[in-house]
């Protein structure tokens, strides 16, 4: 049996926490076809977890309302996040067979819960991918991401001393609710989850694109308020990019994209990209041409990333963003501790990013980091004081040199999404920068292959659905 579906297992028969006001666990209506399959008998296809490293289109029942503030959405765009690849890889843990994926979405209100007054059939709206309950002491402030009611999930409890909301399609550590790669969704307290996305795209924007409507452009730019845009802005913002800072982010891909979009927004003076793959630092260059390149993989020997920007600016960087994910070693030593399960998030990039800082820098986390650095696992835990070693972290130099080391946690996308709403419709901001794809949902095991290994230079892809719209905003259909 798989690790992440051990680790389910051992979450079952622990049991879950008494907090969650909502249902958990509903990864796939096929899971009880009584209680969550919808009573019409129709059927849909989505993307489905089937063991590590697979995954599968699949024809699953459409799901029904179960709760009064559930709404239905009838998906009309999707995407694939980086944070899926974490998925596919088994990082994530307590994924089951036939779990739904996708935490990405916008669509059109199907159907409501009796409880639900502000949305209604027919209103195109964009999902936020944490469910919120939108009362407690976290939503109160629209720190959505860490809401107190929706993720009953005692592993993630005693592993970070408290859990964040329960997100979609992202295992069952985070609650367990079926994601957006489908042709429907539930969303719990979808009175709070939905953002409704109005028509008044202005003019200007819309002439970029040859005979399409207001509403097609709104939703299809909207789709990426559900995450990337959201993550993106928090990660600049929350590590407190300001006028004239030395921006370097590490990872060319979707969000390191649009956080160099956005240090310059908030008057960055420099940004510098770091990447292993030479397209997609081209493509950042291209979209973005004051943007400066470092390909790791083509320093002279003896030259570190740490020596190459401190070259590049004296005394290093004023702040610096992981844009990757902990996941990813670069040496052989952290490859084999990763293998070996000796650690389960490598420390090479955060350590290159504190010695890469200015004295007092700022160094943001975004990249997803699930458990630990150290070389406990997250099977060795037993309760909130278990510690963990720090495994070749560079813990000194975060005390000595005063580097502000940030955790930018699950961006809180509704504290930023309406704002961000109104720099789309202003053309302040531009999420089809970073689409280099459209695909059908039918072909999405192929594009999870590909995005995972870099080719066909996909950076961040538009899913379409057979409810998409059929006039094409962004780049052409590929069909695989």
């Amino acid at each position: 049996m798989a690790v992440s579906q051990a680790a389910a297992k051992g979450e079952s028969l622990m049991g879950h926490r008494d907090n969650a006001t909502t249902e958990q666990d509903m990864t796939n209506p096929g899971r009880d076809r009584a209680k969550y399959a919808h009573p019409s008998g129709e059927q849909m296809k989505a993307l489905c977890w089937m063991g590590k490293n697979t995954v599968e289109v699949m024809t699953v029942p459409k799901p029904r309302l179960i709760e009064d503030r559930d709404v239905l959405i009838k998906v009309t765009g999707s995407t694939v996040c980086g944070s899926d690849l974490h998925l596919l890889h088994g990082t994530v843990i307590e994924l089951e067979k036939g779990d739904i994926l996708g935490h990405e979405f916008c669509g059109v209100v199907d159907e409501v819960g009796p409880d639900v007054k502000n949305v209604k059939p027919g209103d195109r709206v964009v999902a936020s991918f944490q469910v919120a309950c939108g009362s407690c002491m976290y939503c109160d402030k629209k720190l959505s991401s860490q809401c107190e009611k929706t993720n009953a999930n005692t592993t993630e409890h005693m592993m970070y001393g408290g859990n964040t909301a329960g997100m979609l399609g992202y295992s069952h550590f985070t609650g367990g609710f079926a994601g957006g790669q489908a042709e429907y969704v539930r969303l719990p307290y979808g009175d709070v989850n939905l953002l409704k996305l109005p028509d008044n795209v202005p003019d200007e924007q819309g002439m970029l694109f040859t005979e399409v409507s207001k509403s097609v452009l709104t939703l299809t730019l909207g789709l990426f308020l559900s995450d990337v845009v959201a993550t993106s802005w928090n990660c600049v913002v929350d590590t407190g990019v300001k006028e004239g800072d030395v921006v370097a982010i590490w990872g060319a891909g979707p969000i390191g994209q649009m956080c160099a979009d956005f240090a310059f927004l908030n008057k960055a003076s420099r940004v510098i990209m770091i990447d292993p793959v030479q397209w997609r630092l081209d493509l950042v260059k291209a979209k973005q041409p004051k943007v400066e390149l470092v390909n790791f993989t083509e320093l002279p020997k003896g030259t570190t990333v740490t020596s190459k920007l401190k070259e590049m600016n004296h005394g290093g960087v004023d702040v610096a963003l992981e844009c990757v994910a902990g996941e990813y070693p670069k040496g052989w030593a952290h490859a084999i501790e990763l293998a070996l399960g000796l650690e389960t998030d490598t420390s090479e990039i955060l350590n290159e990013m504190i010695t890469s800082c200015k004295a007092f820098g700022r160094c943001g986390i975004t990249g997803v980091y699930v458990g630990y650095v150290g070389l406990a696992s997250p099977s060795h835990v037993t309760s909130q004081t278990d510690n963990s070693q720090t495994n070749h972290f560079n813990i000194g130099a975060v005390m000595e040199r005063g580097i502000r080391f940030i955790g930018n946690g699950q961006a809180p996308v509704h504290l930023y999404w309406e704002d961000l709403l109104k720099k789309i419709q202003e053309g302040t901001i531009e999420p089809l920068r970073m689409v280099s794809h459209r695909v059908r949902m039918e072909d999405l095991k192929t594009v999870y292959e590909k995005f995972d290994k870099k080719e066909d230079n996909i950076q961040k892809c538009f899913v379409q659905t057979r409810f998409s719209s059929d006039k094409v905003v962004g780049p052409a259909l590929t069909a695989y």
